[in-house]
């Protein structure tokens, strides 16, 4: 696979005075270098157990793979650098920042269970791709439930190898306690705003907008960019004085997030998201979005939009706009990042990490797929 190619002699320390965001690529580079090495042990183990086991541990492991802007681990990198400063080595933390990427991958497959998505970036969802083995294989019992099952233990064989990566990172014990400790809630977390989530879909008319950022709060802000922040000041043993300005910005740009995440759900272009147009209207997911489109809406608007989903969404999504819900979204985006960028200013961080989580509220916010 193309992510192999980054194994072997590539240089995982920054190049010294970086004062540019982690646009080029270095970081990225070196978490997909240690997942890859990681991922390819542990592919190897699990298949030496029974053959029968190769096509679970080769989908475990593209799961993780397979795209992604790894996120989490460049925050959790900035969060560390902000406290550590330059002149620690990168290295004995990689593990941390990359076991940040198998959580991901094991929320994102139970996700996708559970919302019975068909694609994610792209490509078939692990339910799917297991679901057409069954198929392929000519096994007894429905593809569907053998799909959805064999889904659910490849991400919880995420979760599992996430907690091994990440204790090889090369830290003191008491640092890598206290990220541990993060680590754990950041997990509480997004399980609690998962099943907010799932409730919220059973219960749409009892959902309103402050419930909806609630839930974004906890499944998306803190997962994503609060606690990744904070785990890796933790990292460093000196994160205290920065604790405060993590979470003020975590949370701005975290929600952000979500709010986008609501908009490319209904106006998003599929060819760039990587997943089907709709998925939210044809499921009523009571999102900020939605029911602000609910409240915005005219007697005749909030009537299409109290109809059975038909087929063709398009139309759908056009009333949700002319509501002024998606300008309404856009502006509380807007209002987020000013939040964001002015808790880094009053923030003690070297103009490098500033410059660097400046760009990342930037572009986690206004990004397209």
């Amino acid at each position: 696979m193309a992510n192999d190619t980054l194994a072997g002699d590539t240089d995982l320390r920054p190049p010294p005075q970086r004062s540019a965001p982690p646009a080029d690529g270095w970081l990225r580079a070196a978490i997909d270098t240690t997942l890859t090495e990681f991922l390819r042990h542990e592919s190897t183990t699990l298949e030496s157990t029974d053959t029968a086991l190769r096509p679970f541990a080769a989908l475990a492991r593209d799961s993780v793979l397979a795209g992604g802007k790894r996120l989490r681990p460049t925050f959790a990198h900035w969060g560390w650098r902000g406290a550590a400063g330059p002149a620690p080595a990168v290295e004995p933390v990689l593990p941390a920042f990359a076991a940040l990427e198998l959580l991901h991958a094991f929320a994102l497959i139970h996700d996708d269970v559970m919302d019975g998505s068909a694609t994610r970036r792209g490509r078939p969802t692990a339910h799917e791709v297991l679901a057409a083995q069954h198929v392929r294989a000519g096994r007894v019992g429905a593809a569907d439930r053998f799909g959805a099952a064999g889904a659910v233990l490849v991400g919880d064989l995420c979760l599992v190898w996430a907690d091994r990566l990440l204790s090889q990172t090369g830290v003191p014990a008491t640092a890598l306690l206290a990220a541990r400790h993060c680590y754990d809630e950041m997990r509480v977390e997004a399980i609690a705003g998962q099943f907010l989530d799932v409730l919220g879909d059973t219960e749409p008319d009892r959902w309103t907008v402050d419930r909806a950022l609630r839930v974004a709060r906890l499944k998306t802000a803190g997962y994503t960019v609060t606690r990744p922040l904070l785990f890796g000041a933790a990292l460093s043993g000196q994160g205290a004085p920065l604790t405060g300005a993590y979470l003020r910005y975590g949370a701005a740009v975290g929600e952000a997030f979500q709010l986008r995440d609501d908009l490319l759900g209904v106006v998003g272009d599929p060819a760039e998201t990587g997943k089907p147009a709709g998925d939210d209207l044809r499921a009523g997911k009571p999102t900020a979005l939605l029911l602000l489109a609910r409240q915005l809406a005219t007697p005749a608007q909030a009537a299409q939009l109290a109809q059975p989903v038909a087929a063709d969404l398009t139309g759908l999504a056009e009333i949700v706009a002319d509501t002024g819900a998606v300008a309404v979204v856009e502006a509380m985006i807007e209002n987020r990042i000013e939040l964001a960028l002015a808790a880094l200013d009053q923030a003690p961080l070297d103009p490098t990490t500033h410059a660097a989580l400046r760009a990342l509220a930037v572009t986690a916010t206004k990004r397209r797929s």
